[in-house]
C-alpha cells in the first residue's frame, strides 16, 4: 500500500500564476507522467494530487471556459436521466468539460431548473404538484394564479400519452446520413446524435 503524500512543507492555498506557469511548462516538456513525482521535478511545493486536479480542471489547453450553452444543458439533462450521477461519463460526451464542472453546473443550475418546471431531478418524472411560487409582496407561501393554471393543465395532460425521449447516443456523421431518410417523428437532440 502506498503512503499518503507528506503534507508538511507543501503549499495548500490558492495557486499562483507562477505555480501555474511551472506546471504548464513542465507538462508541455515532459508530459503528464507520474503525478506523485511531478511536483518535485517541476519545482513545486504541492502534492501530486493537487497538481493533477489543477491540470485536469483548469490548465489543460482543451478545457472549455465560460457558461454552458443551451444544447449542452439539454444534453446534460438527458444524459443524467439515462446515466444518473455518473459525471465522468456525462462529461465524456461534452468535449472540453470536466466531470467536476458538469456536476457543479447540475447542482447549481439544472437541478433547480427542473424543480421549477415541476420535474423531479432524481428520476426525471413530473411531480404530483405544480411548483410553488412565493409572492414577492408577502412572505406567506401561496400559489400564484399561473401556477394553479399550470397545475390544472398538468392534470388534463396527464392522460395524454407523451412520446418517449430519444436517448440514442450513437454518433452520427454526415456521410452516414447520405441515402438514409430521417424519421420525421423523432427530431434529433443535437446534430451529432439521432
Amino acid at each position: 500500500m502506498r503512503n499518503p503524500c507528506d503534507k508538511r512543507g507543501t503549499n495548500r492555498g490558492a495557486w499562483s500564476k507562477e505555480e501555474d506557469r511551472k506546471l504548464i511548462d513542465y507538462i508541455r516538456l515532459h508530459g503528464e507522467g507520474c503525478w506523485r513525482s511531478l511536483p518535485k521535478a517541476a519545482g513545486l511545493l504541492r502534492c501530486g494530487e493537487s497538481c493533477r486536479l489543477r491540470w485536469i480542471n483548469y490548465l489543460r489547453p482543451d478545457v472549455k471556459r465560460g457558461n454552458f450553452k443551451e444544447d449542452e444543458a439539454d444534453l446534460i439533462i438527458k444524459l443524467h436521466a439515462l446515466l444518473g450521477n455518473r459525471w465522468s461519463l456525462i462529461a465524456g460526451r461534452l468535449p472540453g468539460r470536466t466531470d467536476n464542472e458538469v456536476k457543479n453546473y447540475w447542482n447549481s443550475h439544472l437541478r433547480k431548473k427542473l424543480k421549477s418546471m415541476g420535474v423531479d431531478p432524481d428520476n426525471h418524472r413530473l411531480t404530483q404538484k405544480a411548483p410553488l411560487r412565493r409572492s414577492r409582496s408577502s412572505h406567506s407561501a401561496s400559489l400564484s394564479t399561473d401556477a394553479v393554471t399550470s397545475h390544472e393543465n398538468m392534470k388534463k395532460c396527464s392522460s395524454t400519452v407523451l412520446p418517449d425521449l430519444n436517448l440514442d447516443l450513437t454518433i452520427c456523421t454526415p456521410s452516414s446520413l447520405e441515402g438514409q431518410r430521417l424519421d420525421r417523428t423523432a427530431t434529433p437532440t443535437l446534430l451529432l446524435f439521432h
